[in-house]
């Protein structure tokens, strides 16, 4: 439509593509209106609509997907789910929880700690879909209401995986999000099903589909009426056995090329192996992903599925510090412009100190830079320098410290870094030195 094409102009344009036995999709954007037409033979709508008023195009879309399709929808669609915004710039987005819920205790306390290390969505299973027919196939609705109740104590918005159409209205009364798990994503009836919901979607690719067969299935949920859908890369089966599914990240920059819906990548599903989500996660921020769903339990050994993928309470926490770092780098605006409240004065005062500490942390650590160094300029040329037993002496009794917040293994790791670097120094120097005099470089020492 031109721009300024006002609405009796729109309706009219509706009504010209019902009249030809096809519907129209109104997209409306901030400077004009597309107005998509589906059906089995939309040229015929071409000589109708064409002379109308208010009409500026009418063009032919190349892809089978129409909908979902970016020649239909050049601007990227944002989904919320809640208060949470999905796509289109909007801050990275973290779904976590429980791949199951299992009881009152488990769920709450998931939600907890993962509010508190900044996810925005709770993620917990209560209809689960398993390969094998004796393995837990959730509470029911039983886990839908403790997901409630996690949504009401925490005010993180619910997604949780649906898998029959007929308990779309028992979902809607439980959740903020509908999920349709991989095995389902060729579910016609399902996917129609949740594309008559008020809620929002999140699509997850199947084990063995292509890009296209994503984004049509996709289609299935906006034209039946539902245009908020987020779509998700949880890996691929592959000839690999090395990794639970080959998780396939060349889909996400595919995906932003073709497609105006945001895109989530499950780094859990997508390598089912807990020391390669953290590394994965990071690498589907890397390649453009809208966001991440990631399995987290408080006890990952004993958890009643997918137990080998779920991330502990700490190793979470590590992930979302990697992920704070990477949302910086990638929009540092978004993190500066995030509304803050005036801090009470207790917590200034603290953050005072906390900078004082800083400062003085930084003056020692120099300090201690420049006497590293100025012992190995005192060792022979031929003298290695680097004095295992000291090094081993420090970080035992720096793990011998009793009391205190940080515990024996955290400080281990604090002081370990510190001779890293400290070694690393050394041998920058040494190189300087021995370029200046044409001497050999000496080895780094840190003691």
């Amino acid at each position: 439509m031109r721009t300024g094409a006002d609405r009796s102009e729109i309706e009219a344009v509706k009504q010209a593509i019902r009249d030809v036995g096809l519907e129209p999709y109104p997209v409306i954007g901030e400077e004009r209106t597309v107005i998509a037409v589906v059906g089995s033979d939309d040229e015929r709508a071409r000589p109708v609509v064409a002379g109308l008023p208010g009409v500026e195009q009418v063009m032919a879309v190349s892809k089978a997907y129409k909908l979902t399709s970016r020649e239909h929808h050049p601007d990227r669609t944002v989904v919320r789910v809640g208060n949470v915004s999905i796509g289109a710039g909007s801050p990275l987005v973290v779904m976590a929880g429980p791949c199951a819920v299992e009881g009152r205790e488990q769920i709450l306390a998931t939600a907890r700690w993962v509010k508190r290390e900044g996810a925005t969505i709770l993620r917990g299973g209560a209809y689960k879909p398993r390969t094998s027919p004796y393995a837990f196939q959730g509470l029911g609705e039983e886990g839908l209401k403790l997901l409630a109740e996690a949504r009401e104590e925490t005010g993180l918005p619910v997604v949780s995986e649906i898998t029959d159409p007929a308990h779309v209205g028992m979902f809607e009364r439980y959740v903020d999000m509908l999920q349709i798990g991989a095995r389902n994503m060729s579910n016609f009836v399902l996917l129609r099903a949740c594309g008559q919901s008020q809620k929002p979607v999140l699509l997850k690719r199947g084990l063995s589909s292509s890009i296209e067969e994503l984004l049509m299935a996709a289609e299935y949920i906006l034209s039946a009426g539902n245009p908020n859908v987020v779509l998700v890369e949880r890996g691929i089966r592959t000839f690999e056995t090395a990794t639970r599914n080959t998780l396939d990240l060349n889909a996400v920059p595919v995906l932003k090329d073709r497609t105006h819906l945001p895109i989530v990548v499950d780094p859990s599903h997508g390598t089912g192996h807990r020391p390669l989500v953290r590394p994965m996660a990071a690498a589907g921020v890397a390649a453009g992903a809208d966001g991440l769903i990631i399995e987290v339990h408080p006890e990952p050994p004993r958890a009643w599925s997918d137990s080998e993928q779920s991330l502990s309470f700490p190793e979470f926490g590590d992930l979302m510090d990697d992920l704070r770092r990477f949302e910086y780098l990638r929009n540092p605006m978004v993190a500066a412009n995030r509304p803050t409240t005036a801090p009470p004065q207790e917590l200034e005062r603290l953050r005072a100190r906390i900078d004082d500490v800083d400062a003085r942390m930084a003056a020692l650590l120099e300090e201690r830079a420049e006497l590293s160094v100025a012992v190995q300029q005192t060792r022979r040329s031929d003298d290695h320098g680097h004095d295992v037993s000291r090094e081993r002496a420090l970080l035992e009794r720096a793990a011998r410290t009793e009391g205190g917040i940080l515990t024996a293994e955290e400080r281990e790791m604090v002081f370990s870094a510190m001779l890293r670097a400290l070694r690393s120094a050394q041998r920058r120097e040494a190189a300087a030195t021995a370029a200046a005099t044409g001497a050999p470089a000496a080895a780094g020492t840190s003691a």
